[in-house]
């Protein structure tokens, strides 16, 4: 596409005129300012090519804004997603694409015994005061039918995860065999060229298998279950099936984007990579377009009826972590999408929008690995394992869920050093159980050891020296560990106590799946720091997905969905998928709104 004057002045007899005189940079005027901003010294519509007109312009390729694009197409709205990375999907690609939304046909339909009244006193329960009631009743009321929408209009298709209990069953209106949903198997073939610009998954899939998120909880147990073993048997049968028709099978975070995007191109809604967002286009106080750059130039794309920002949180943006979050932090204990560095939630601050839940992300214990950092779930959970802190005392269920293990290592941090953490594990627990992808028995990379992310002894005085907490300490905590595990019962830390702790664990481990004592040499440590999927801060918005100012008022124009906005969870974690089912909600939302208000 061209980007000269001369072709913005070709095309600009396709788009309706506007006002002499428009703003960019928000209330920011003048070149310095923009220069101070790190941002292109440009304050005037005429000094940018013009790259295109649309009614919808969509920030960011990841489940937000794709959902939104999809929508915004089928409500009869031109539209066009510019996407920074050179390739589509955002952390949701790399995810395992859990999606939370209660009542979705697809649970209803496998009969579980879910009502609005459950969800929203659930919701309302978990969430707290934190986000307005009518937000939350957004999201409950739109998602069902934005789920119904995707499958209506793009090739995804979705399977319960039974038995993935929501994170607090035990509160009112939630559900112990859970509400979450996942991609179903999607052939990459449909993508045909545009497959190789899908973001890569954050863990690989192992060769010749097809393997889908509710599948690693049985595969973390293949050497010592049946139905484990059987887990695995069928995930290589799809696999091999796969192979003979000449598929390229995909599943989770790659089923999702690959299905999103394949919608998009049977809509014919442009995909502009390698094209960052510079700032928004603001007139006369509305967001009319976006500035972006592409092949190292600045240009204008117009938007009659809105821009969408979904592009993602500020994980990998280091100054923002520092200026809004708990010490220790940075970037490298994330695995969101490496080009998460907050340009949207910046250009919507610069047009005047307000900011909520800056300090908190969708955290989760992780192992940093010298590659990339290892987001745990099953490993800390299995029994046979325990954390500590720097005194070698436990200080948290290790089986809850992982927004409140982190958490809670921030609160105590100060009071007694949780960060790091360490899990330790023995030779028993290496027997049974996969770790990340090492299978059972088999030696961990020397790489763990040379960068400090493991450690391995034959005592546990010689353990706790490497891992530097009071040799004492970790024998009379491992003792009581042990003391508990036997028993069943965790009167210390309750480990066990909710349903939702017994999702990664070991059936054959009575009585009590969570607990088994510590007894086999050698022992393992494993570092563990606060870890995230992505930061959950972000533009402030109302129950229409629009941006709000610090006063409560609407900044026409603009919309916000996914980690760009301010979570609907607030502070928690209602269930596998809070971040993506929220995040296509709201996508949908925002575009049905620009409609309706057209």
């Amino acid at each position: 596409m061209s980007t000269s004057a001369d072709s913005v002045r070709r095309t600009a007899s396709f788009s309706a005129p506007g006002p002499s005189r428009r703003h960019v940079l928000g209330a920011a005027t003048g070149a310095g300012l923009a220069l101070a901003a790190g941002l292109p010294a440009v304050t005037e519509a005429a000094d940018l090519p013009l790259l295109g007109t649309y009614d919808v312009v969509v920030i960011g390729s990841g489940a937000a804004g794709m959902t939104a694009a999809l929508t915004a197409a089928k409500q009869g709205l031109s539209c066009v997603v510019v996407e920074k990375a050179a390739t589509f999907g955002g952390s949701a690609a790399r995810s395992g694409a859990g999606v939370w939304i209660p009542n979705n046909p697809v649970i209803l339909a496998a009969g579980v015994p879910d009502t609005p009244a459950k969800a929203a006193t659930y919701l309302s329960a978990v969430v707290g005061p934190d986000v307005s009631a009518d937000r939350q009743q957004a999201f409950l009321g739109h998602g069902p039918a934005m789920i119904s929408f995707v499958m209506a209009n793009s090739p995804l298709r979705f399977r319960w995860m039974e038995g993935y209990s929501d994170y607090y069953p035990e509160l009112p209106g939630g559900l112990p065999n859970g509400r979450s949903i996942e991609p179903d198997q999607l052939d990459g073939n449909i993508l045909g060229a545009e497959l190789a610009r899908l973001n890569p998954s954050y863990l690989t899939v192992p060769s010749g298998m097809v393997v889908f998120s509710a599948d690693y909880k049985w595969l973390t147990l293949s050497a010592v279950s049946a139905k484990g073993a059987a887990v695995a048997t069928e995930c290589l049968a799809r696999g091999t099936k796969a192979a003979l028709l000449g598929q390229k099978p995909l599943t989770m975070g790659q089923s999702l984007a690959a299905g999103l995007r394949a919608g998009l191109l049977d809509a014919q809604v442009p995909v502009w990579l390698n094209t960052p967002l510079s700032d928004l286009f603001v007139d006369n106080g509305a967001v009319t377009g976006a500035v972006v750059t592409q092949n190292g130039t600045s240009g204008l794309v117009r938007a009659r009826r809105g821009v969408i920002v979904g592009s993602g949180g500020f994980e990998h943006n280091a100054a923002m972590r520092a200026q809004y979050q708990r010490q220790p932090i940075g970037t490298a204990w994330t695995v969101g999408a490496k080009e998460n560095t907050g340009d949207g939630i910046r250009a919507g601050e610069r047009a005047g929008a307000a900011l909520d839940l800056m300090d908190d992300a969708w955290w989760g214990p992780a192992i940093p690995l010298p590659d990339q950092p290892y987001f745990c779930l099953a490993e800390r959970t299995l029994p046979g394992g325990l954390l500590v802190n720097a005194a070698g005392a436990r200080f948290v269920n290790e089986a809850a869920p992982y927004s409140d293990v982190v958490h809670i290592m921030y609160e105590r941090d100060a009071a007694a050093p949780d960060i790091p953490a360490w899990l330790i594990v023995d030779q028993n627990y290496r027997n049974r159980y996969l770790f990340k992808d090492v299978v059972p028995t088999f030696t961990f990379p020397d790489a763990w050891y040379t960068s400090g992310a493991a450690h391995k002894a034959w005592t546990l005085d010689a353990l706790a020296a490497a891992i530097g907490v009071p040799a004492a300490a970790l024998r009379t905590t491992v003792s009581r560990f042990n003391s508990l595990a036997r028993s069943g019962k965790d009167t210390d830390l309750h480990r066990g106590d909710s349903v939702y702790d017994h999702y990664y664990t070991d059936p054959a481990i009575l009585p009590n799946s969570c607990l088994a004592p510590l007894w086999l040499a050698p022992y393992y440590a494993f570092k563990i720091v606060p870890g995230d999927l992505g930061t959950k801060g972000g533009l402030r918005t109302d129950a229409r997905a629009r941006v709000l100012r610090a006063d409560g008022s609407v900044i026409p124009g603009l919309y916000a969905a996914g980690n760009a906005s301010a979570a609907v969870m607030g502070h928690s974690y209602a269930g596998a998928g809070s971040t993506i089912g929220p995040a296509m909600t709201f996508g949908y939302i925002a575009a049905l709104d620009i409609a309706a208000t057209a």
